[in-house]
């Protein structure tokens, strides 16, 4: 799957919901701001990539990176 702005935003927004957290309070236990959660639910792709980790870790939202084409480990 494509991760973009918007579909994390979305996600980020679905959970949040689903939480029964506002927006407000979102912002207060992430330690960011109330627009910067706005912007991020909103799809904004100029979001500071710490402050969205920090958001995607409040809320539980695990995320694993791997590499294309392979597992990266490499050949010995």
């Amino acid at each position: 799957m494509k991760y973009t702005p918007e579909k994390i935003g979305e996600l980020v927004r679905t959970t949040r919901k689903s939480m029964g957290v506002t927006q407000e309070n979102l912002a207060m236990t992430s330690g960011t701001g109330l627009r910067f959660i706005i912007e991020m639910e909103r799809g904004k792709p100029t979001c500071q990539l710490g402050k969205v980790l920090t958001v995607l870790h409040t809320l539980g939202i695990k995320i694993e990176l791997t590499p294309l084409g392979g597992n990266g480990e490499k050949g010995t």
